[in-house]
């Protein structure tokens, strides 16, 4: 148990950084040290931020707490810019973002339950506590995308800062490894989403016949966190759920319970509440086919078909990975994992910890048998791995690591136009800054 709580800590870290030290030591320093038009950096905010980076060891120029606080500075000031811009972000994007990754965090350390247990917070409330965090941080990034949509290294840029680090600066880099996968998810038989069905149809008998939504939605919902408010959503806009669940619902009206309707997530009965323009406000209740045996057993010959083809020569596992492998991620790139630059060659410490110990038993150049695992959005799931090439510990050098210093020169390149662009648009809105931090030099 506690070690599943240092991983939901780390998580927290990840995903919602700011707020991680919040909820792990209950301190909150309320101070604002900045404003930017209607726009504040807390001290806490601060505080959090920085322990964060010096936990995770990160390098930043110059005095390291004023860099932080000027990248915190630059954030705010890029939410700011977008909103006189009329750069804006919808919330059902915001809604999405926060289920993505609090199911990621649910999936790692285990339910919902436990989460909220620890804590004595549900799911929804932190939720609405990070929404406006998160819509921030959402638009922030898009006006970074504006300002850096263009830019771009050339070959000669990526030799020429090759040259210029100094030799004692190169860095060494560590076993990397080429991994690619093709995934296919678990395909739930006939007779497995009959039996789903068969049950919601039962629960739709018994509100046809007047028994409450809420209490039929609490005692058998698959959706956890809905079934604790009755199955209840409440009020999204178009394009925020399933498009099936979306289409079911628009076309009832208000007290209207659906038919059983499929979504990638399992079978809904959806009651229809009220409409106000383009938002509609629905309850369902989620029953989710079990996974068989032989569904198991059908998906992994499934995978070993594809791997004979690769191993008679008649196609890459590049190709097929193109083509069949459901996770459109990794599909996008022959199959490859690949690192924060997008590079396929990846650092062994980078890998994910499962992925590592599979390829710690196969030999360059083979591909693994069927594997299950759940993927991020917990959906269960069969994989292959093909284990390409594997490269030594060495000397950063361009012919073995191009693309990592192609993201070093694009990396620096970039920060450099928006370093440029903070110092002009600073002048164009109100920011103050407390007289702390005035050796940082931040101010107008």
């Amino acid at each position: 148990m506690i070690m599943r709580f240092i991983s939901f800590i780390f998580l927290l870290v990840i995903f919602f950084p700011g707020r991680a030290q919040e909820e792990s030591s209950g301190v909150v320093i309320d101070k604002i040290i900045s404003k930017i038009d209607d726009y504040i950096v807390l001290k806490s905010e601060l505080e959090s931020t920085y322990l964060d980076v010096l936990s995770r060891g990160q390098r930043l120029s110059g005095n390291t707490k004023c860099a932080v606080l000027k990248n915190l500075i630059t954030n705010k000031l890029l939410v700011a810019k977008a909103e006189i811009d009329s750069i804006m972000v919808e919330d059902g994007e915001v809604n999405q973002e926060l289920d993505s990754r609090m199911n990621i965090i649910i999936n790692q350390v285990g339910s919902e339950e436990e989460i909220e247990n620890y804590y004595n917070k549900t799911i929804s409330e932190f939720k609405n506590e990070l929404f406006d965090d998160i819509k921030q941080q959402l638009v922030a990034n898009k006006m970074r995308r504006e300002i850096l949509s263009e830019v771009s290294v050339s070959p000669e840029e990526v030799r020429s800062f090759f040259n210029n680090i100094p030799k004692d600066s190169i860095p060494y880099f560590s076993t990397q490894v080429q991994v690619s996968q093709i995934v296919k998810i678990i395909k739930v038989g006939n007779d497995q989403k009959e039996k789903a069905k068969l049950k919601l149809i039962d629960i739709r008998n018994k509100l046809i016949s007047g028994e409450s939504f809420e209490i039929l939605a609490t005692l058998n919902s698959e959706d956890f966190e809905s079934a604790k408010r009755g199955g209840r959503i409440g009020f999204v806009g178009r394009g925020a759920l399933q498009p099936e669940y979306e289409e079911a619902s628009l076309k009832l009206n208000p007290g209207e319970i659906s038919m059983p309707v499929e979504t990638k997530f399992g079978f809904h009965l959806i009651e229809l509440i009220e409409k106000r323009g383009n938002m509609y406000d629905t309850r369902h209740i989620l029953i989710k086919p079990n996974i068989s045996e032989g569904d198991i057993i059908s998906g992994k010959k499934e995978l070993d078909s594809l791997k004979n083809l690769v191993v008679l020569d008649s196609t890459s596992f590049e190709e097929l990975a193109r083509k069949a492998s459901d996770d459109k991620f990794t599909s996008s790139f022959g199959g490859y994992f690949t690192d924060a630059s997008g590079g396929e060659k990846i650092l062994v410490d980078e890998l994910d910890p499962v992925i590592f110990f599979t390829i710690d038993t196969m030999k360059v150049g083979s591909i693994s048998p069927p594997m299950q695992f759940r993927m991020d959005d917990g959906t269960q799931a069969l994989r292959i791995l093909f284990y390409k090439s594997k490269i030594l510990p060495h000397l950063g050098n361009l012919k073995e690591d191009y693309q990592r210093f192609r993201t070093f020169a694009l990396n620096n390149k970039q920060s450099d136009i928006l370093n440029n662009w903070f110092e002009i648009t600073k002048l164009e809105v109100f920011i103050t800054i407390d007289d702390e931090y005035n050796s940082c030099n931040l101010a107008n």
